[in-house]
């Protein structure tokens, strides 16, 4: 398993300490939540995330169609500025491979506004959004559709693989396509954001079928727990301590032994704000682009 543990934020930022054992977990959770607020960075978090959450509910009425693949035709290696041209010094063909992004429960595009404007600045020149039924009956039919779409884009485009951004539970698809479907054929890497793939214990407050199969431990859980032979696609796993909606928080990793994983954690982003934060975009960029933080590779330039 290669898996990196790479905090976003000095060490010094200690945990919230923990409450009482009786108390039941998810409230448990936000009281180590609301314990963590005397932290600069836990506060300065969570007014970007009410923010965040307020305008995105502005925004939420006009992703409410997928988006259509439109290759950017003024994409040229040379006239990028230098930022651009370090992002891709080490492989200047990884900027035309599409890149799918995948929102996450009850939302869809809008919720990547600011990600894909910022990944197209970078020099990304094939970014596209898939939406998927906020009705849809469980991941299994969703990471089905997704990888009809994700063929769909390659016969548009000629490329035989593509890269995934999964928030939330868009990950979690994303990741049931590539270690179940067989989709690691077509997507090279995937990025997930605030995806629980050990699940969250919220789910147990709603009883529907797909929410249940979020659940620590549940059917699906398990079965994406189990071996993997020979799975292509590298993950990283981008989570943080302050997600309120993945509880724990540790949940966001993702560890199995079978697949190639970097966890990489940011401290005070709200489980919304990891689409638009500054350094979230940088880490996602720098991974589609062919580094690997942590091992030898230079970080996101900035644009």
């Amino acid at each position: 398993m290669h898996t990196t543990e790479l905090p976003s934020t000095p060490a010094w930022h200690a945990p919230a300490a923990q409450a009482g054992s009786d108390v039941p977990s998810p409230l448990r959770a936000t009281v180590r939540g609301l314990r963590s607020l005397v932290f600069p960075v836990a506060v300065a978090g969570g007014l970007t995330e009410l923010a965040w959450v307020g305008a995105h509910a502005l925004l939420y009425p006009l992703g409410t169609r997928t988006e259509q693949l439109r290759p950017d035709g003024r994409f040229r290696p040379g006239p990028q500025p230098p930022a651009v041209r370090a992002l891709f010094a080490d492989d200047p063909l990884a900027a035309h491979i599409p890149v799918v992004l995948v929102h996450g429960l009850v939302d869809n595009r809008s919720v990547f506004t600011v990600m894909r404007r910022a990944l197209r600045r970078r020099g990304f020149a094939q970014v596209c959004t898939w939406n998927y039924s906020p009705l849809q009956r469980d991941v299994e039919s969703a990471a089905e559709a997704l990888g009809e779409h994700i063929e769909r884009i390659c016969r548009e485009t000629g490329h035989e693989r593509v890269h995934v951004v999964g928030h939330s539970l868009g990950g979690l698809v994303a990741r049931y396509l590539v270690q179940r479907l067989g989709g690691d054929r077509r997507v090279e890497s995937l990025v997930t954001l605030g995806t629980p793939h050990g699940g969250t214990r919220w789910a147990h407050v709603l009883p529907t079928p797909l929410v249940r199969q979020l659940r620590p431990g549940s059917p699906l859980i398990r079965e994406l727990a189990e071996s993997v032979p020979a799975c292509r696609t590298t993950i990283t796993a981008i989570y943080s301590d302050l997600d309120q909606m993945v509880v724990p928080s540790t949940a966001g990793r993702c560890d199995h032994p079978d697949l190639q994983v970097r966890n990489v954690l940011f401290r005070g982003v709200g489980h919304m704000s990891l689409p638009i934060h500054r350094g979230v975009v940088d880490e996602v960029a720098a991974t589609l682009a062919g580094h690997r933080r942590g091992a030898g590779h230079p970080p996101a330039a900035a644009a």
